[in-house]
């Protein structure tokens, strides 16, 4: 089973590289961003997913691993990038730029896991709403300490030099990222996940190290976070604290809640939704028929957008997609 799933990452990145390099001048720069920005929703929610869906956990702090790992990589490019890229030149421009982006993803989500462990360590003894409310603290932590770091910007902000994020980066890591945590849930170790959500004490009770397991997902949904945030911070190129607030972990947990906690298909389509739909709202508040009330409701996204997650919470609890998972024919 695993080597057919590698031949589907594989020939996925294939086509993923294949449109990249054909369609990406083509394709309207606004559109094209938004594009982008579902890449990297679609890595942060299924990572989190992992956390929240899979081991049954909630955490609020995921914007502050985000944002680790946006400052780490950022850092890497404007301070050490130039230099790799001179060392690297007799490979070629496109060669040497990989490896210099790829390392600094790398050094991103190595950041944020290293601090999601050590998040992690202490706060997955808890359960339930106090493992939200310290995980809510560590991520408003994290801002607060960049915020006052001057060689990071300080609360003014981290100008990127370089605009490295593309259409294959994006979704390659979105793809690598599908494919870890579905590997890692469908395993014979990764069932330790589902034991933890499904009854934590009886898993406890049968000799499993459930905070072995939730440590394991917080620290791994981490790093893809990190990832993410590299991405970003290489696409906007600026980023300050305050973009990696409270709402941002909020509209990541909406996005697993939306498409079904523990169906990471449902998390990619929720996040591809909730990163449209703002953007679909915008442009039907400026429609000329509409009357002016109804075209500042829909320019204030909140409002439609909590309106349709109250109905979404009284008709459908479990989400757009929980509770469905795929058949799978036996080998």
């Amino acid at each position: 089973m695993f080597e057919r799933h590698k031949i589907t990452l594989l020939a996925s990145l294939a086509i993923i590289y294949f449109i990249s390099a054909r369609f990406s001048s083509s394709i309207s720069p606004y559109i094209y961003q938004i594009i982008l920005y579902i890449g990297i929703n679609i890595t942060l929610a299924v990572g989190l997913n992992l956390v929240n869906g899979y081991t049954g956990q909630f955490s609020l702090g995921h914007a502050g691993f985000m944002s680790v790992g946006a400052y780490a990589a950022a850092t890497f490019t404007n301070n050490a990038g130039d230099a790799t890229l001179a060392l690297l030149k007799p490979l070629g421009p496109m060669v040497s730029t990989s490896i210099v982006f790829g390392a600094a993803l790398l050094i991103g989500g190595l950041a944020a896991g290293a601090t999601g462990l050590l998040v992690g360590i202490p706060s997955l003894r808890l359960k339930g709403d106090y493992l939200a409310i310290v995980t809510l603290g560590f991520g408003e932590i994290i801002k607060v300490v960049i915020e006052n770091v001057d060689a990071l910007g300080g609360a003014r902000g981290l100008t990127v030099s370089h605009p490295y994020t593309n259409l294959f980066w994006v979704y390659a890591t979105a793809a690598v990222t599908i494919y870890v945590v579905l590997n890692l849930v469908n395993s014979t170790y990764g069932r330790g996940f589902l034991m933890v959500r499904d009854d934590e004490i009886a898993a406890e009770a049968m000799g499993i190290n459930t905070t072995k397991y939730k440590v394991l997902a917080f620290t791994l949904a981490a790093f893809f976070a990190g990832m993410a945030g590299g991405l970003y911070a290489h696409l906007t190129q600026f980023i300050y604290p305050d973009g990696f607030n409270f709402q941002k972990s909020v509209d990541i947990v909406t996005m697993v809640i939306l498409g079904g906690m523990g169906n990471t298909w449902g998390v990619v389509f929720s996040a591809s939704l909730l990163t449209i739909l703002p953007e679909g709202l915008r442009a039907l508040a400026d429609w000329p028929s509409l009357p002016k009330w109804m075209g500042g409701l829909l320019g204030n996204r909140m409002i439609p957008y909590s309106l349709m997650l109250i109905v979404l919470m009284l008709t459908r609890p479990q989400g757009l997609f929980g509770g469905m998972t795929l058949k799978r024919k036996k080998a």
